[in-house]
């Protein structure tokens, strides 16, 4: 089978990319390389995606000291020594395991891996025994230093079907978030989206819409809303620890002089003290257009 399904090819039509997406996605393995295993081992966090019990997609965040995330050069297992916070809507697949989409990102050097695969109970949380791992450029990730790690937390959780005014102004202020999404059949993605601050457009309390920028031209979670709309995003309070997460629907506008992500709130999850991990002011990437 080749590295793309159905979805995928006819996004990258769309694009008009489909030679160049026939090269690039020559950098999709099926192992876990040696760069790629030091530089997984470094990371205090990853964003895991995938479904819930009913089939609502979501993108949950993980943290734990240098060495949590743990991949041998040449397998397929990454092993995640943490679980999500009690009552996050990915705790019960990640027990019983089912398919899931990872990326890690260091801001600090603006690199990115990302892993899909399925998960299942691993010797101390998760493990994702990986059938894709590559990375990507470091196109629109913002540059952060982490400052401080605040191990003693309490974690308030806020669920909703709307957007409350404090959830609002961290999505429409965000620079970044992050954004899983899963084939017809199954198959998960976890991405990165970053932009100038601003870039994410709150229309009311229970619509999005952000540009979709040229990246990579695989298309990979373009393509899987080619076949299935559902969609779950991650925001981040970085400074804070704050999280917004997000469950619903997502279409994307081909039509117009440049591409848009449409995104329809089904439900939101703001947890204060949600993250451990406290970063500086951004660097923004020089390749984040201007934002309108």
């Amino acid at each position: 089978m080749g590295v793309y399904h159905a979805g995928e090819l006819a996004a990258q039509a769309k694009a008009g990319v489909s030679a160049e997406a026939a090269r690039v996605g020559a950098i999709v393995r099926t192992s876990v390389p040696a760069a790629a295993a030091a530089f997984l081992a470094e990371r205090p966090m990853i964003v895991v995606g995938a479904a819930d019990e009913d089939g609502r997609m979501w993108a949950s965040l993980l943290t734990g000291p240098p060495g949590f995330l743990r991949a041998e050069s040449g397998r397929d297992v990454l092993d995640i020594a943490a679980e999500p916070l009690p009552g996050d809507p990915l705790a019960g697949v990640l027990h019983r395991g089912g398919r899931v989409g990872a990326i890690a990102v260091d801001p600090g050097t603006r690199r990115r891996m990302r892993i899909n695969g399925v998960a299942e109970p691993g010797p101390h949380g998760v493990r994702i025994v990986a059938d894709q791992v590559y990375s990507n450029c470091p196109k629109y990730i913002q540059r952060r230093d982490l400052l401080a790690v605040r191990e003693e937390r309490q974690a308030e959780v806020t669920v909703s079907s709307t957007l409350d005014s404090a959830a609002s102004v961290l999505v429409g202020s965000a620079d970044t978030f992050f954004l899983a999404t899963s084939s017809g059949s199954g198959d998960c993605d976890a991405s990165h989206r970053g932009g100038g601050p601003g870039f994410v457009r709150v229309h009311d309390e229970r619509t999005l819409s952000w540009p979709d920028y040229p990246g990579n031209t695989m298309m990979m979670t373009l393509g899987n809303l080619e076949q299935n709309r559902r969609a779950g995003l991650l925001f981040v309070g970085w400074s804070s620890g704050t999280t917004v997460q997000l469950t619903g629907t997502a279409a994307v506008d081909w039509t117009g002089p440049a591409r848009e992500t449409r995104f329809t709130v089904e439900q939101v999850r703001r947890t204060i003290g949600a993250s451990p991990l406290r970063w500086g002011e951004p660097e923004l990437s020089r390749f984040n257009p201007a934002v309108a």
